[in-house]
């Protein structure tokens, strides 16, 4: 399918987990691509048919060059929040379409309604998008499969006990492939103006299970040892701020004995079942294993 007729769509945080598979999905779909970085280096990382510009959402003037003759923007906040009325006002003053990667902190489920620095950021974005008439749609994805490696891979790959807070915690991952392709969709499918769109994966799973699920695949049992919030505020100094600790701590706690909340909004938009948390696993089982004593990542 080509579609060079339309104007590019530019992608914000264009080298992180998200944006990167956005950028591969419009490609796909035949959209001309914009990629929003920081250092004119990443351009090496990304696809040769994408246009890279250097700018910094910090600096909203830089935005410029790669705003002028964009028809949309798939807008991944990655700044400090002075800058966001000014980065929206521009977005609005050049193109039709924004689609917007915010958290479900509007959701009713005890999980996503604990204190949550992030989630005010993104509120106010949201408030400022609706406040300029952009044609919008906001997509909240939850728990991020891809957080396991983060979190658990190395110790899986050291032969180690997984030791982790609130293991009968029940989330429901989402690949972030599926997410991505979500996006993608609604930067260039008409009918997603105004669309709201709570992400998530098919099942609830409790943090436990989930490690359970990547030793299937692995083909051997991993151990899971029950941390106490304590201990993790003590081994997550330095590595993370102590907001993001907490609120990570306070939405685990509100899960336990409480089924994840679980959409349709993945199916729905893309025609195809959410991808589980086991087929994100076995897509990702070298991230866990060892080769030769080294991890393979």
């Amino acid at each position: 399918m080509n579609r060079t007729d339309l104007p590019p769509v530019l992608v914000t945080g264009a080298t992180g987990r998200i944006g990167r598979v956005v950028i591969d999905r419009l490609l796909d779909a035949g959209v001309p691509v914009r990629a929003l970085t920081h250092r004119s280096e990443a351009a090496a990382t990304l696809p040769a048919k994408v246009e890279v510009f250097t700018g910094d959402l910090t600096v909203p003037e830089t935005l410029d060059p790669a705003l002028n003759g964009a028809g949309a923007v798939f807008l991944v906040w990655t700044a400090p929040p002075p800058t966001a009325a000014a980065v929206v006002e521009r977005l609005a003053a050049h193109v039709r379409r924004v689609v917007f990667l915010s958290s479900p902190h509007q959701t009713p489920h005890p999980f996503f309604q604990q204190p949550n620095p992030m989630a005010m950021l993104h509120a106010d974005i949201e408030r400022l998008i609706a406040a300029t008439g952009l044609e919008s749609t906001i997509i909240r994805p939850g728990m991020l499969a891809s957080n396991a490696l983060a979190w658990w891979a190395p110790a899986i790959r050291a032969g180690e006990v997984v030791r982790w807070p609130y293991g009968a915690a029940e989330t429901a991952p989402a690949d972030d492939r599926d997410i991505s392709a979500v996006a993608a969709r609604t930067l260039y499918q008409d009918g997603h103006a105004g669309g709201d769109y709570v992400l998530t994966g098919p099942e609830s799973l409790t943090q436990s299970a989930q490690v359970d699920a990547i030793g299937d695949v692995l083909g051997r049992r991993i151990a899971f040892e029950e941390m106490t919030p304590d201990e993790f505020r003590r081994l997550s100094e330095g590595t993370a701020p102590t907001s993001v600790v907490d609120m990570l701590l306070a939405a685990w706690s509100a899960a336990v004995g409480q089924p994840a909340y679980v959409t349709t909004a993945v199916a729905d938009i893309l025609g195809t079942a959410p991808r589980t948390f086991r087929h994100w696993a076995a897509d990702h089982a070298g991230a866990f294993m060892e080769a030769h004593g080294k991890p393979v990542c």
